[in-house]
């Protein structure tokens, strides 16, 4: 599956209310390029950083979803992070890893994420629901599944495809992404 695609299904079932946060790069760009909404949060310039700041978001928004949907980058960047999740265990909190085992957005170059369990940290780490998906119908279906349940999730996704060269860049400054995903919270 492309990640492209799997970004698509992600915005195509949320719900008008749900935060949802894109690491830095080319997730958030295809994010924002296939469906830009006032609760989009899309992190620029701070990658490994995202998962933390959901993890915030969900304890403080008990009555929210947060959909924090970050590269294998970012994930290996805050593994750390993991067990912190697992431990605080927010009902509200849904992690998608998009694993294309590269750093696209500096130049491809390939991550170590190739021959590593990302999904299976997360499992040692305690999330109670974790699922792998390598194909569109495949993590549709568990993204519902995960959409719908209660406490942290984590959902991995092995993904290809390269973004478009004419993907846009992201035309809002961090100041005023800041201003507008305050003001939906």
């Amino acid at each position: 599956m492309k990640r492209s695609e799997a970004i698509e299904q992600i915005l195509a079932n949320l719900g008008d209310t749900d935060l949802a946060l894109f690491t830095t790069g080319m997730i958030s760009r295809e994010a924002f390029s296939a469906k830009d909404r006032d609760t989009n949060f899309y992190m620029i310039g701070s990658m490994g950083l995202l998962a933390a700041m959901g993890l915030g978001l969900a304890l403080n928004k008990p009555d929210r979803r947060v959909v924090v949907v970050e590269g294998d980058g970012s994930a290996l960047m805050s593994l750390g992070t993991l067990p912190l999740i697992a431990h605080e265990a927010p009902g509200n909190f849904k992690h998608i890893i998009l694993d294309n085992e590269a750093y696209e957005s500096t130049g491809n170059q390939p991550s170590i994420s190739e021959g590593r369990d990302l999904a299976g940290h997360a499992e040692a780490s305690g999330y109670p629901i974790v699922d792998r998906a390598g194909d569109l119908a495949t993590f549709t279906k568990l993204f519902k599944q995960h959409y719908a349940a209660s406490g942290p999730t984590c959902l991995v996704a092995k993904v290809g495809g390269r973004a478009s060269h004419s993907i846009p860049r992201i035309d809002l400054e961090p100041p005023d992404l800041k201003k507008r995903f305050r003001a939906q919270c």
